[in-house]
């Protein structure tokens, strides 16, 4: 028996307004979880490869000042 197919036999077993506070726990979960872990962990690669790429850049000296980015308005 799966987790998934023991979980559903004792939600069954529970009254209505049980499985609604099962429901909204699970709905709470959910959001809690890593969308990343649930679409098998595409995007946490991709995020790996981002940070391994920009690893050590926050400690190299920029090459722009804060005038370079100011605008001005009139």
């Amino acid at each position: 028996m799966t987790t998934a197919q023991a979980i559903a036999r004792h939600i069954e077993a529970l009254p209505e307004v049980a499985q609604r506070e099962v429901l909204d726990f699970v709905e709470f979960l959910e959001t809690r979880t890593d969308p990343a872990i649930l679409r098998g962990g595409e995007d946490a690669w991709s995020s790996l490869s981002l940070v391994s790429a920009m690893r050590g850049m926050e400690d190299e000296p920029s090459p722009y000042t804060v005038a370079d980015v100011k605008e001005s308005f009139r």
